[in-house]
């Protein structure tokens, strides 16, 4: 069976139009009774091979979905960066797999999911005719009755999931800006599913980047026009286009670059920079590669001086347009400059995001970058624009960092450190725990592994999941998320009660003692840092240090006596996220799970 396919276009704004988010995948029909499983591409070829872990989740499941049976489902493959984002080369890298066993190894660590989009058969009726909105209620339903995930969620084990739609165009379209989604699927409330035809009821709009450079030379073999920018006054080349230009357009092109031919070889012709473009890309894959790049039109306004790496580096991150990046190529740390920074927040922020959510947040400014004086930001400044949202508490007006806008404004004025408290704004108490692990210096981090090292096993003990990350200076943070919000005097009952068990028998290597002078070089257990009004840096973040580390979300078993911090720079952090995604997905998931009421209870009964 072929799918339906959308048509590209300018997205419909009616009512009588609904929206949905468009991931990167592979797209796929999937079709199951009770003795049958079929996971077909567009292409009609067998997926289940190559994505091993939607078959084993349905046979882990199929009972609860006998009711429905059969049933088929049209969607996409995908690997989830988050819940709005999908990482098309993981899926592709994945396609490509054909070692059962590195493909085990691989959905082991980064297992793909199944989004549903659309229903096909329910219960063995043919439901394609009826109306978009009415097969989506039954979706839902389904989806609903089956316990399934109800929106795309990475780290859910629960790899079959929903693809929601959105009533306000606007909303789906911040979202899939601020997340970097591939784009938006609008669909007619009344269309019916048509098998194999591309059709204008399904209308899609990519989230396009814009970016001008100039043209360097031309292939006339097959066609395709190469760009540059100037870096400095030295020329590099960053792509290359073939779609989007018209014939009267190429024409005149090909007619102007064969006039002005500074030399040629092959089929190649050279032209001095003189023909500035805009193209629309979807990402950048390389230094010379860019992805689906489309002609969007001469620019006549511009001359090749304006086309700069500097200007390029930032067209590409594809920032709001009401946040204005100053002096990008003012150094920060040694190599790394402001537009190198701003481009790792811009990258980083689907995973930060949660963590800074309805936060008081108070920042560590550089203005001058590494090694110049810094100054700790609680008070939101009079000159922030008026999109800053803040709430007053004791007298200061904290910045809450709810929005792409507010993030990238504030890494615009150089805030490095982003520090948060162990609550949100409006939370009682704390829906967690984080237990801070700080050695006397790097120097001694071993302690750091070996105290984090314990405290798992104790958690483990006691039934707790937890999550670690290096504080990207010194030490190590471990996180326990909490089934709901427990007042800071009863969570300080827990931590005391960590404390102390680690430190019995490993009173040489730590210490509860607060006065530096009196801990010599043993670790520190704080468990006082875990209270009301104390803040810790947020995951993600990236410290003022020498180096520019990043407080890095870690999995358990890379807790070993090789772990260093310096491994964990901007950039390894932002390549990191991509290859083997986030240690912290599963962390509101498990919240429920948490036996947390019964140790309390214990505790207080020990008092």
């Amino acid at each position: 069976m072929k799918p339906m396919l959308p048509e590209l276009g300018e997205i419909p704004k009616q009512k009588d139009w609904e929206y949905e988010i468009k991931y990167d995948g592979f797209r796929a029909l999937l079709y199951f009774d009770q003795h049958t499983f079929e996971f077909k591409s567009r292409n009609g070829n067998d997926l289940s091979s190559i994505f091993p872990e939607i078959y084993e989740f349905y046979l882990e499941h199929k009972d609860s979905f006998e009711p429905y049976l059969p049933i088929q489902l049209d969607g996409e493959v995908v690997m989830l960066l988050s819940s709005y984002h999908a990482s098309f080369q993981k899926v592709q890298q994945r396609g490509r797999m054909r070692s059962a066993e590195r493909i085990q190894k691989e959905y082991e660590r980064f297992p793909c999911s199944f989004l549903v989009f659309d229903l096909l058969f329910f219960k063995g009726e043919n439901i394609q005719n009826q109306s978009y909105i009415e097969r989506k209620k039954l979706l839902y339903t389904f989806f609903k009755d089956s316990q399934l995930p109800l929106k795309p969620t990475p780290g859910h084990t629960h790899l079959i999931q929903y693809i929601p739609t959105f009533k306000d165009y606007d909303d789906i379209k911040q979202k899939a800006f601020d997340y970097d989604a591939e784009g938006i699927v609008a669909k007619a409330q009344k269309s019916t599913w048509e098998q194999g035809k591309r059709t204008s009821h399904w209308i899609k709009d990519k989230n396009w980047k814009h970016l001008t450079a100039f043209i360097t030379k031309w292939d006339e073999k097959n066609g395709y026009y190469y760009v540059g920018v100037y870096d400095d006054k030295r020329i590099v080349e960053v792509g290359l286009f073939y779609f989007g230009i018209s014939k009267e357009e190429k024409a005149a092109l090909n007619q102007i670059i064969k006039q002005n031919t500074t030399s040629t070889s092959g089929s190649f012709y050279f032209v001095e920079p003189a023909i500035c473009v805009e193209l629309k890309i979807l990402e950048k894959v390389t230094d010379h590669e860019l992805r689906e790049p489309h002609f969007v039109g001469f620019r006549f306004d511009l001359k090749p001086s304006d086309c700069t790496l500097e200007k390029y580096r930032l067209d590409i991150l594809n920032l709001p347009n009401d946040v204005t990046i100053t002096h990008p190529d003012k150094p920060l740390w040694n190599g790394i400059e402001k537009v190198d920074y701003i481009g790792y927040m811009r990258g980083i922020y689907s995973f930060i995001q949660p963590f800074l959510y309805n936060r008081l947040l108070t920042v560590i400014r550089y203005p001058h970058g590494f090694g110049s004086e810094s100054f700790y930001q609680k008070n939101c400044p009079d000159y922030a624009p008026n999109f800053i949202k803040t709430i007053r508490n004791e007298d200061i007006d904290y910045i809450v960092c709810n929005d792409l806008r507010t993030y990238m404004w504030l890494g615009n004025q150089l805030a490095f450190e982003f520090h948060i408290p162990f609550n949100q704004y409006n939370e009682n108490g704390t829906s967690e725990i984080v237990f801070d692990l700080d050695p006397p210096s790097r120097e001694y981090f071993q302690l750091a592994v070996k105290a984090a090292k314990l405290l798992k096993i104790q958690l483990d003990q006691l039934h707790l999941q937890s999550f670690i990350k290096t504080s990207g200076n010194k030490g190590l943070q471990v996180y326990i998320p909490l089934p709901k919000s427990y007042s800071y005097k009863e969570t300080a009952l827990f931590t005391e009660f960590l404390a102390l068990s680690i430190l019995n028998g490993n009173e040489d290597d730590f210490t509860i003692e607060r006065l530096k002078k009196n801990r010599g070089n043993r670790l520190y257990l704080d468990y006082i840092q875990h209270g009301q009004g104390k803040t810790i840096i947020a995951p993600y973040s990236v410290r003022g240090n020498e180096e520019g580390l990043v407080a890095t979300p870690l999995f358990w078993d890379e807790v070993h006596e090789e772990l260093t911090p310096k491994s964990f720079t901007m950039d390894v952090v932002s390549k990191r996220v991509r290859d083997v995604g986030c240690p912290l997905w599963k962390y509101d998931l498990v919240r429920e799970e948490q036996p947390f009421d019964e140790i309390i209870q214990f505790l207080k009964r020990q008092k």
